[in-house]
């Protein structure tokens, strides 16, 4: 059976990939989870703010140590103690010296700036293609959707510009017009697209008066929204694209290939399994294709894809309408 497939025109032996997360904080770990059979890893992001606030701290030292008493100085962040930043950089030297499968680095950001100077230093530590998360939290009223998506255009146009290697770009399921927007980063030069952010779930605690937040790991329910927009992007963008998020089997991987996805990206499966899962769910992937006599991922792939039908539209509509009245109506 045949399972290699290209990611960011990297070729890989097969789909699964370990995605961003805690996964790759360890270098045993991340040794384990190439023994296992990973194709590729994710590293967690560095975000944005992380890189400001070393920055900024750089800078009060700079501006402060100088002319300040020692005492005056002690208010100052000290550079010594911001290596945020830097660690993620030593971090991906390290587990790039440690295994022989490509590792990605990843930004996590929504405005242009001076923090996007770290995807040049990732790349310069060896990372083999950048996953940038633009991530906007849209709770300012005063900013359009417009301008949301033309800000996020601008910084993967800034970014490109700077790099060799290959830029994904991890999508939030809300937006409005979600396949537009991700025809604007494909044409902006977005290598990949990487469907969807998971956010954390948020409650309140009444008595604490307090916010609560927590993630839970997925399960392949999760997955439902990820292949509906894979589905509606496959044969209409260049960009290779990955579904992160509710992938757990090797049925949840046919179906993410089915609907056009180049690569699956997996961490809670992971972290409930163990690495060792990598190896099962390559061993059922292998066996459902040839149960099912399919010579490989390649020829399946996209065949469940929008671009298959000739008004997606019209087509989601009759299918929710048909759904709808299909439903029991109580009494």
């Amino acid at each position: 059976m045949e399972l290699n497939t290209t990611y960011l025109g990297i070729a890989l032996p097969h789909p699964l990939m370990v995605g961003a997360g805690p996964l790759g904080d360890d270098i045993d770990v991340v040794r384990q989870l190439e023994d296992a059979g990973a194709a590729a890893i994710v590293l967690r992001s560095l975000y944005e703010e992380e890189i400001k606030g070393e920055q900024i701290a750089a800078f009060l030292h700079s501006e402060s140590h100088g002319d300040s008493s020692a005492e005056a100085g002690s208010y100052f962040p000290d550079p010594e103690s911001a290596l945020g930043p830097e660690e993620y950089l030593e971090h991906l030297r390290r587990v790039k010296a440690a295994v022989d499968i490509p590792v990605l680095g990843s930004l996590n950001g929504t405005t242009p700036g001076g923090w996007l100077s770290y995807a040049r230093l990732l790349e310069q530590a060896g990372a083999d293609a950048l996953e940038l998360n633009i991530y906007h939290a849209a709770s300012d009223p005063t900013m359009s959707a417009a301008e949301v998506e033309r800000q996020a255009v601008d910084i993967v146009r800034e970014v490109k510009r700077e790099l060799r290697i290959p830029v994904a770009v991890k999508l939030s399921p809300l937006l409005t017009a979600f396949a537009h927007f991700a025809g604007q980063l494909d044409a902006a030069g977005a290598d990949g697209l990487v469907l969807f952010t998971r956010f954390h779930n948020v409650d309140i605690d009444v008595y604490e008066l307090e916010v609560v937040r927590t993630m839970q790991l997925s399960n392949s329910s999760d997955l439902q929204l990820r292949l509906r927009g894979t589905a509606a992007l496959a044969g209409r963008v260049k960009a290779s694209l990955a579904i992160t998020g509710g992938a757990h089997t090797a049925l949840d991987v046919i179906k993410a290939t089915m609907v056009g996805a180049n690569v699956t990206q997996m961490v809670s499966a992971l972290l409930r399994n163990g690495p060792g899962h990598l190896r099962t769910v390559r061993d059922d992937l292998k066996a459902w294709l040839e149960e099912n006599e399919w010579n490989s991922l390649g020829e399946m792939r996209g065949n469940m894809s929008l671009a298959r039908v000739p008004d997606p539209a019209a087509y989601e509509r009759e299918n929710f309408r048909m759904m709808l009245r299909s439903q029991a109506i109580p009494s």
